[in-house]
């Protein structure tokens, strides 16, 4: 059984990482354990949750500037937001329900050290290009800061950038500053009704070249149409496409007009007003189509990413040899598939497809025990790896934090 431990403030965490190291005691790194369950099975006797490191430490919204501890969830961050017509610009994506874990907890700590970003990235940038300054504290027990609460404060290594993405295996954060950006006051989407993949990319790009500014684009198959909450939509059982625009009121008026004439090639839009197209992209942004429903036989869930001139290829390929249902974002830049559950979630093939195609793929979803036997983020090699291993060795000498979750050997 694990012991769980949770610090109520930075100073109690570095005293705790400290005794652990000097004892290379291994230890578990979560924040409100939405994620425990994505990425290599990591079965630590202890386990450190940074969700009692709570608050909003600063807050500007002339200076759309926000700073908070690791462990405040987003829910409340989008919250206090809201109250002054912002929000966050990368919006981020909550992968926990897919997974099996809590749905609505995850904190923004969470979200930088798993680099979440949802569909406004192809507009606004992801959690990278967001982020102004980190505290964290390393398998050293060193308390650290970089960054700080402008954006050209940067001098040498962006150690906030390091950081993102890589799942608590070189620090745990303590506070993160971000940027944030001004709510839309209208938000309107185009639905494309029975494209094929290859169409639908060939669309959603279309819709990205003109200047319209679109902050959203999703193709989903039939499949998953039919789990959308979005009963409307839910009952055309066919493959939609759907682009988003959003901005002041008028000018969203304008462009989704003039960008479904432009799209009409494509079929009849139709169009979803703003109230529709808020829970729609909410809905979409929990991934609730890619959890199974009860009835139907298990599934694993990869993310894979690649140029999106290839993504009807890779998906061609990827079905030559097992079934997937796909939901495309990012115009086929970021692939959500569900693959029938097997002995190693198919992953000598997914990720021989992607070599020859270029890209990478993340095991989402799938038992512990596929998890423990196959590489579950891509592999690296090369200079890559010996920076990987360079990193892990600058931040976490003694191997304690999240040892094996990303790759066995760190």
């Amino acid at each position: 059984m694990a012991q769980f431990y949770r610090p109520r403030d930075e100073n109690e965490l570095a005293l705790a990482v400290q005794k652990l190291a000097e004892t290379r005691t291994a230890v578990e790194v979560a924040g409100a354990g939405s994620k425990r369950r994505v990425g290599r099975h990591c079965d630590q006797r202890y386990v450190i949750e940074t969700a009692g490191l709570r608050g909003i430490t600063l807050y500007e919204p002339n200076e759309l500037v926000m700073s908070a501890r690791s462990g405040t969830s987003i829910a409340e961050i989008e919250a206090t937001l809201a109250q002054r017509g912002q929000m966050l610009a990368f919006e981020p994506t909550d992968i926990g329900p897919v997974a099996g874990g809590p749905a609505g907890v995850q904190t923004i700590g969470g979200v930088v050290a798993t680099n979440q970003s949802g569909a406004r990235r192809i507009a606004g940038g992801g959690v990278r290009d967001h982020l102004l300054g980190v505290r964290a504290v390393n398998g050293r027990g060193e308390l650290f800061k970089s960054g700080g609460r402008v954006l050209k404060n940067v001098t040498g290594y962006d150690v906030g950038r390091a950081l993102t993405g890589s799942w608590g295996t070189l620090a745990i954060l303590t506070e993160v500053t971000f940027k944030v950006m001004p709510r839309s006051e209208r938000t309107e989407t185009l639905v494309l009704a029975g494209l094929t993949e290859e169409l639908a990319i060939e669309a959603m790009c279309a819709a990205l070249g003109t200047p319209f500014e679109i902050s959203g684009t999703v193709h989903l198959s039939a499949a998953l149409t039919a789990r959308l909450e979005a009963r409307g939509l839910a009952r055309e059982a066919t493959p939609l496409t759907l682009v988003r625009i959003e901005n002041f009121a008028d000018g969203v008026a304008y462009r989704t007009r003039k960008l479904a004439e432009a799209l009409r090639i494509y079929g009849q839009p139709m169009t979803l007003g703003h109230e529709a197209s808020l829970a729609l992209w909410a809905e979409l942004r929990r991934l609730s189509v890619l959890v199974p429903l009860a009835t139907e036989q298990p599934t694993h869930l990869w993310k894979l990413s690649t140029a999106p001139r290839h993504a009807a290829k890779v998906l061609a390929a990827i079905r030559r040899n097992t079934s997937g249902e796909a939901m495309l974002e990012a115009s086929g830049g970021i692939v959500w598939l569900e693959v029938p559950a097997s002995a190693d979630a198919g992953a000598s093939d997914i990720r021989r497809i992607l070599a020859s195609h270029g890209g990478h793929a993340t095991l989402i979803r799938a038992e512990p025990e596929v998890r423990a036997s196959v590489e579950v983020f891509q592999p690296v090699t090369g200079a890559l790896a010996r920076l990987t291993e360079g990193l892990k060795d600058a931040y976490d000498p003694a191997r304690i934090l999240n040892p094996g979750r990303m790759y066995a050997t760190l």
